[in-house]
């Protein structure tokens, strides 16, 4: 029971980030001006009358049913993935000498998705904030790899020895992911996606113009400066080409891992898979600038992000210091 849930709620923790991803690069994440419903009913208003009394209470607002409607989907997933994750918990204490990890970490993620869910409310209330969007895309990825984490533990049978130095450098990959998944999600939280439309070169530079200072500052609201005027180019650029740095410190990285699982006993499928993810990221990653940002190209640009999560978590799960 334990093993069949952990891999369920995985599998909708994935479509909760997907879909998260969808809501918010379709500019639907204000779809529903308050929280946790929608213009002050549990789903989105449809009759004249409330509609009537959703636009009386929100005339600066005005309904959209379509983003509402991507809105709540998205906020009633997340719930149903609550409610998993709150059993899986009570399921881990229960057959805590059964389990092969640690029932702390199944009860810990009824914690992590309580902040998700004050994340998802912030993301509304402080109106798409960047550094709330990108915590929030942030908490879903890592409720994402800690389900991975638990479903493999149960799935996998039998653990692959290998070097501890190997292990290490496969254990920071996920760190390496990690920390591209935050360049990523800064990215698109402050709509920099399309700083530079040319590529290799930004502007037609290797190294072009940018304000990391103001790119990065971390308080600041979506479009401002930290003096409340216009964030300029020079930021968003900035923000643009980090991104591009970090992908190319994942691509080195990871394959380099391939290389390592490829001389290992670890089933071929696996690098393989990992192989694949990466080129196809960095596919949809150049795709996704020269063809302007079409929305099924950066919904799956985010999925891949998500796979790639689960690869490596699935990698670490099946490995373990060799003796020798």
């Amino acid at each position: 029971m334990f093993k069949r849930l952990s891999v369920l709620a995985a599998m909708v923790a994935f479509c909760v980030v997907v879909l998260g991803a969808y809501v918010r690069l379709s500019d639907a994440g204000l779809g529903c001006p308050d929280w946790p419903g929608c213009y002050g009913a549990l789903t989105v208003p449809q009759s004249e009358a409330a509609i009537a009394s959703a636009q009386q209470a929100y005339p600066d607002k005005p309904l959209q049913h379509a983003k509402a409607w991507k809105e709540m989907a998205h906020r009633y997933l997340a719930g149903s993935l609550g409610l998993l994750v709150l059993l899986l918990g009570v399921l881990a204490y229960r057959q805590r000498q059964f389990l092969h990890t640690t029932w702390q970490l199944s009860v810990g993620l009824i914690g992590l998705i309580v902040l998700q869910a004050l994340l998802g409310m912030w993301t509304v209330t402080l109106l798409l904030k960047p550094m709330i969007v990108t915590l929030h895309l942030l908490g879903g990825m890592t409720t994402l790899a800690v389900l991975s984490w638990i479903a493999c533990r149960h799935v996998v049978s039998q653990r692959i020895a290998i070097r501890p130095w190997q292990l290490r450098w496969l254990q920071l990959a996920l760190l390496v992911w990690i920390l591209q998944v935050l360049l990523g999600g800064w990215t698109s939280s402050n709509y920099a996606a399309l700083a530079c439309t040319d590529f290799p070169t930004c502007h037609g530079a290797w190294w072009p113009d940018m304000d990391v200072g103001e790119a990065f500052h971390l308080t600041r609201a979506l479009g401002e400066s930290r003096e409340g005027g216009q964030l300029h180019l020079n930021a968003l650029t900035a923000i643009q080409w980090v991104h591009r740095l970090g992908a190319l410190l994942v691509f080195v990285w990871l394959m380099v891992s391939v290389k390592l699982l490829w001389q290992s006993a670890m089933p071929r499928w696996l690098p393989a898979c990992l192989l694949m993810l990466v080129l196809g990221q960095i596919a949809l990653g150049i795709a996704n600038l020269i063809l302007q940002l079409p929305l099924v190209l950066a919904v799956m640009h985010n999925a891949g992000a998500a796979l790639l999560g689960i690869c490596l978590v699935a990698i670490n799960a099946r490995l373990k210091h060799s003796l020798d």
